[in-house]
């Protein structure tokens, strides 16, 4: 029976490297896959000679021999091809490892740890100019005692009886064998009969770790700190996860922020707004003096620039915002009154005798 080149079949050249060879089998068994190929007797020949293929050349010894002496010098070895799907099950195995993150035999799963979050409440000020502190968070750690693997000091891990230390079981239908993890030792092979008096055979223990923080200047509410590597330690040695710290801000009395500006009130006469003044202004770093000009009108805005938040990336600071309130005296004197109704008329209105203005009907 004529039988195609290996590597052609593989489509790789003769000086292609394992992991070349193996990517191409896994794309051409998962593509010419019966079940994907219902009823398509091509494809299932395609999916048999692909295996076969792979199953010589991932050997070195019988790549070897069949690079020397082509299809007949395999005879010698007793490997005479596959004849059914049964006979190719193992090799295919090696697609389920590349495709879903596992395969099939014992194997000790490492997993990467959780992910941690803590929210941080900081102070206004704070969060414009940063801040370093330390956290006390709670995680699961690596068992001192039992070095994360879950068994008593002096003891070791045995073999699974179930599965005879595959991590598989396996089941027959139609032409395929399927193997599902063993629901006994979850498909790790191995059972802890001796678990850590510590850890319980979790390989984990919970403690409250203090961690340093830094805070940079110019954060907002909402924003979230990475801490790589800071989160919970993986199961069975695996690397831990990350902490994400969550920034939550107190208001401030006085200032309000927007963006990189923080925003404030000025409350000033309305003798002052007509004459002008100089009123000494609160910022975030100490006081400072603001000159009001005269004719200042209620809801005109002074700047001061630069005093705002420091930009989280980059140079500068926003800057400060100041809105001018005109405070309307609501209880006057007589003289008060007086001097008021003096003003009214220099400045060409005229007044009835309660003080108020006259309608052009009264004039």
């Amino acid at each position: 029976m004529y039988k195609r080149d290996y590597y052609q079949v593989l489509g790789v050249d003769r000086s292609a490297t394992d992991e070349e060879i193996k990517k191409s089998y896994r794309s051409l068994a998962l593509k010419y896959h019966p079940d994907r190929n219902p009823g398509d007797k091509d494809a299932e020949e395609r999916f048999k000679e692909a295996a076969e293929a792979y199953e010589v050349l991932r050997d070195s010894e019988k790549r070897q021999t069949y690079d020397q002496y082509g299809h007949e010098g395999l005879q010698g070895t007793g490997f005479h091809g596959f004849q059914g799907f049964e006979d190719i099950f193992f090799s295919f195995s090696d697609i389920f490892e590349g495709f879903f993150g596992g395969g099939f035999g014992s194997r000790t799963r490492v997993e990467r740890g959780a992910d941690l979050r803590y929210k941080l409440k900081i102070s206004f000020l704070e969060a414009a100019f940063g801040k370093d502190t330390e956290i006390d968070v709670p995680r699961y750690e690596a068992c001192k005692t039992c070095n994360g693997s879950g068994v008593d000091p002096g003891y070791e891990k045995d073999i699974c009886r179930t599965c005879g230390g595959r991590g598989q079981i396996n089941r027959s239908q139609g032409f395929f064998r399927i193997s599902t993890a063993c629901p006994d030792c979850q498909g790790m092979g191995r059972i802890i009969s001796h678990p850590c008096t510590e850890c319980r055979g979790s390989g984990r223990v919970e403690k409250t770790r203090k961690i340093k923080v830094k805070v940079p200047h110019g954060v907002d509410a909402g924003m979230r700190l990475k801490l790589k590597g800071e989160g919970e330690s993986g199961p069975n040695g695996g690397p831990p996860g990350d902490l994400y710290v969550e920034i939550f801000i107190e208001p401030h009395e006085f200032f309000e922020r927007e963006g990189n500006d923080v925003v404030c009130h000025a409350t000033i006469s309305f003798v002052q707004a007509a004459l002008g003044t100089v009123i000494e202004m609160p910022t975030l770093e100490g006081s400072e003096k603001a000159p009001i000009p005269k004719g200042t009108q209620p809801g005109d805005i002074l700047r001061f620039h630069g005093k705002g938040i420091p930009r989280l990336q980059g140079y500068g600071r926003g800057d400060q915002i100041i809105i001018v309130d005109v405070r309307t005296p609501t209880k006057l004197s007589k003289k008060q009154k007086e001097l008021l109704q003096e003003l009214d008329k220099l400045e060409g209105e005229e007044v009835n005798e309660k003080g108020q203005r006259k309608f052009f009907w009264e004039k």
